[in-house]
Order: C-alpha cells, then sequence, then structure tokens
C-alpha cells in the first residue's frame, strides 16, 4: 500500500541532494554527553514517529519502527542518516563544548515540526543535569498522551479534492539573479555565518515598514544584492517558506508540509525605499500563502502522488532527484517562530536553525529566542563579498548585528544502506 501524500517521501532526500535540516543550540554549560543520551531515548515513547528507519515494500520506500539507539556524537563531523554509520536512523545527534545540534531528515518534518521535539529533549536533558523541576506546560513529554492532530492526517476535515484553482497563482521566473559561486578545488565550500540581532530593533522595524523578519530579510538581501552587483538587470528571487499545516490551521502536526512563496524584486524597484519594498514583498506572500492557495497547491501535490502510485519505484526516485536538485531562486528565508523555550531560556545561549543553502546562492534561517533574533546565512561558497553587502544593509537600516561565527556548513547527508535495487 503506498503511503498518503502527506506521510513521509523518502525519496526527497538523495546522496546528491540530503535535503537534512536540523536545530543547534548553545548552552550555559558543556554538554553532558551521558545525559544527552538518555534524553534523547527516555524521549522516544513521546516521539516514535522520529524513531524510524527506511524500509523497502514492494515498490514503495516506508518508514518503519527502529529499535536501535539513536547515535550521539562528541564531534561536529556529518554523520551519514540512514545508514549502517547511523544505526540506520533518520535522525543523529551531535556536541562539542557547550553546543549541541539534532539533524533530521526533512522528508520526515519541517522547523515547526521539529521544534517541539528539540525543546523536549532540552527539558528532559536540562532537568538530569541541573537538578530543577521545570514547568512541564508547553513541552510534550514521556507519559503525555500522543493527539491525533499531532500525528494524523494533518489536512483532516478539509476537502482537499474540491479545492478551486485560485485567482491569483505567480509563476516562477527562470533568469533571476545569482551570485558567482565558485568552486574551490572542484567542490562546494558551503559556509555558515552564525548571526545575532536584538529582537526589538527588528520587530520596531517590521512595524514601522509593514513588514514580518522573512519579508524584511528578503528585502535586505536583495538590496543586498544591488549593491553587491549594481549593473545587474536580473530580477531577484526570493523564497519564503510556507508552512500550509499553520495556514490551515494545523499548529501540531509534525509532518513536513512546508511549501514556498516567491517574492520577486526587479531592478526597475532598486530605488525603492524600505517601506515600499517591504509592503510590495508582503502583499506577494499574502496572496500566494492565502488559505484557498494553500488547499489549491495541496490538491495538486496530492494528484501527483497518486499519479505516480502508476509508476515503478525506480522512476519516482528519479523524479524526486530532478526536482530536489533543481535550483529554484536567488535566496531563500525561513521563519520559524519560536519565541521562547518557557523555563529552559536562561539555561540557553543561542538556537539555530539549519538548512543547507541547495536551490538558491544565500539560506537565511531565522530563529528567536530570549528576546534575540538568531541567524544562521549559509551560502555553497566561501567568499565573503556577498555577505559583507548584507552587513552594510543592516548597518543602514539600523539594525545592530553580532558575527557569533563563522564556519565550515557540516549538515550530515544520508545514504541508504540496506536497499536493493534502488538507485537513490
Amino acid at each position: 500500500m503506498k503511503p498518503a501524500f502527506y506521510e513521509p517521501s523518502v525519496c526527497m532526500c538523495t546522496p546528491e541532494n540530503p535535503n537534512t535540516m536540523g536545530i543547534c543550540a548553545t548552552l550555559t554549560e558543556p554538554v553532558n554527553g551521558a545525559a544527552l543520551r538518555e534524553a534523547v531515548e527516555r524521549l522516544r515513547e513521546r516521539f516514535p514517529y522520529f524513531y524510524v528507519q527506511v524500509k523497502q515494500e514492494g515498490n514503495n520506500l516506508i518508514v518503519v519502527p527502529n529499535d536501535l539507539p539513536v547515535v550521539i556524537r562528541d564531534r561536529w563531523d556529518p554523520i551519514l542518516l540512514c545508514s549502517a554509520e547511523a544505526n540506520y536512523h533518520l535522525l543523529s545527534f551531535k556536541y562539542e563544548g557547550s553546543r549541541l545540534a539534532a539533524e533530521v531528515s526533512h522528508s520526515i518534518t519541517d522547523g515547526a515540526g521539529f521544534l517541539p521535539y528539540f525543546k523536549s529533549v532540552l527539558y528532559v536533558y536540562l532537568s538530569a543535569v541541573t537538578g530543577q523541576t521545570f514547568n512541564p506546560a508547553g513541552f510534550r513529554l514521556p507519559g503525555d498522551e500522543i493527539p491525533e492532530a499531532e500525528t494524523g492526517n494533518p489536512f483532516a476535515g478539509i476537502d482537499l479534492d474540491a479545492a478551486e484553482e485560485p485567482l491569483y497563482q505567480k509563476p516562477p521566473i527562470t533568469d533571476y539573479f545569482r551570485l558567482e559561486n565558485p568552486e574551490e578545488g572542484g567542490k562546494r565550500a558551503c559556509t555558515a555565518f552564525y548571526l545575532r540581532f536584538p529582537e526589538e530593533p527588528v520587530m520596531r522595524y517590521c512595524r514601522e515598514n509593514d513588514a514580518s523578519p522573512n519579508v524584511l530579510f528578503s528585502v535586505l538581501l536583495a538590496r543586498a544584492a544591488r549593491r553587491f552587483d549594481p549593473a545587474n538587470e536580473k530580477t531577484v528571487s526570493c523564497l519564503i517558506s510556507v508552512d500550509n499545516k499553520a495556514q490551515l490551521g494545523n499548529f501540531e502536526n509534525y509532518r513536513m508540509a512546508v511549501d514556498t512563496a516567491y517574492v520577486d524584486m526587479p531592478k526597475s524597484q532598486a530605488d525603492y525605499d524600505i517601506s515600499k519594498a517591504c509592503t510590495k514583498a508582503r502583499g506577494q506572500l499574502m496572496l500566494q500563502a492565502q488559505p484557498e492557495n494553500v488547499m489549491y497547491t495541496l490538491k495538486t501535490r496530492k494528484a501527483g502522488y497518486e499519479k505516480m502510485e502508476q509508476m515503478p519505484l525506480q522512476m519516482c526516485v528519479d523524479i524526486h532527484k530532478q526536482y530536489i536538485g533543481a535550483h529554484r531562486a536567488s535566496f531563500c528565508v525561513s521563519y520559524a517562530n519560536s519565541r521562547s523555550f518557557g523555563p529552559l531560556d536562561p539555561y540557553i545561549r543561542e538556537v539555530y536553525l539549519l538548512s543547507e543553502p541547495k536551490v538558491t546562492d544565500v539560506m537565511i534561517e531565522l530563529s528567536c529566542i530570549n528576546h534575540q533574533f538568531f541567524a544562521m546565512f549559509g551560502q555553497p561558497f566561501s567568499s565573503e563579498g556577498f555577505f559583507r553587502a548584507f552587513l552594510a544593509e543592516l548597518e543602514d537600516a539600523g539594525i545592530p548585528c553580532d558575527l557569533m561565527r563563522k564556519e565550515p556548513f557540516r549538515l550530515s547527508g544520508v545514504r541508504y544502506d540496506g536497499l536493493e535495487g534502488v538507485r537513490l
């Protein structure tokens, strides 16, 4: 039996395009590896859907329970998820000093679905190492009932088949602004800059200029592109992540249901003031993210899955490979709105969402905690020219920014050990 269209599509993650995501936190004290291992295993009963492995069943790839321990490593080097090295899990943890990170296959979940799990791991872990009794409100903990809204069909009760084609659909442009991606020694040199901003000036700037954080950073990226390459006439196209579940009223489900809206900023708008640019960008986002558009997008996706049910598995895999690996826009901004880890906030210095820049030239993952915004600015090259242009735009906007660190981007890949006859 084929998995439902909303269930994990393992083919979305391949060795060439791993499509891995993660969350990284810096704590106030060095990580205790033994306590972290115990916390991760304790959460198995509350989050069974993250403790899985891939299995081939006839013409399908499905996820099934995995009883082996999740690999927790005391080094920042990547691992290959789904491989024997990772005990075949689609999940792995790593820690080094006071930093720890969880990495997971994006086929299972998205930022909104993974944050509750990560918060619960930190709750159990910090309870053990501090001896504190924290208020459990807002956390999903061992012994809690797992609600249907969290694990069932995220779109239950919505007749997607009845969705009508919306009045507004925005086709993506193909000839968009590109940065030069220098290859070093023939290999991608992915680089991550980790940034911190005070929450108050960012939100004040958003209020004053008809923006939201994801819209504001998209506009700043476009302005940085004009600063970096003023002679380039091409339109800057920015993807903004849209949580389809939240747009239709489900904020609980763990499944990967993220789509993207295209926000295009042509050269003719380069002289717009920041407020007008944000208003134009926000208008594009709101039109694409309205429920009618989301329902029609899901209807189209559902129809595509039903069509692929008639195809051989290898053909489905090849279709996914082609789609996942395709470059789509100049930049991408994603904002997972967490705001607080509740009583854990005093023990946490930084929180970053992690996603590798693959389909755009720059990826910004935004998060907010302890009245601070944190941004992972990822690029598939090491040169700093465009990044410095982006910092200059922040300075012109009067938004203070601290560069916390720069390092090679080292998110884990995938390798499907034990699958026969499938070229993933």
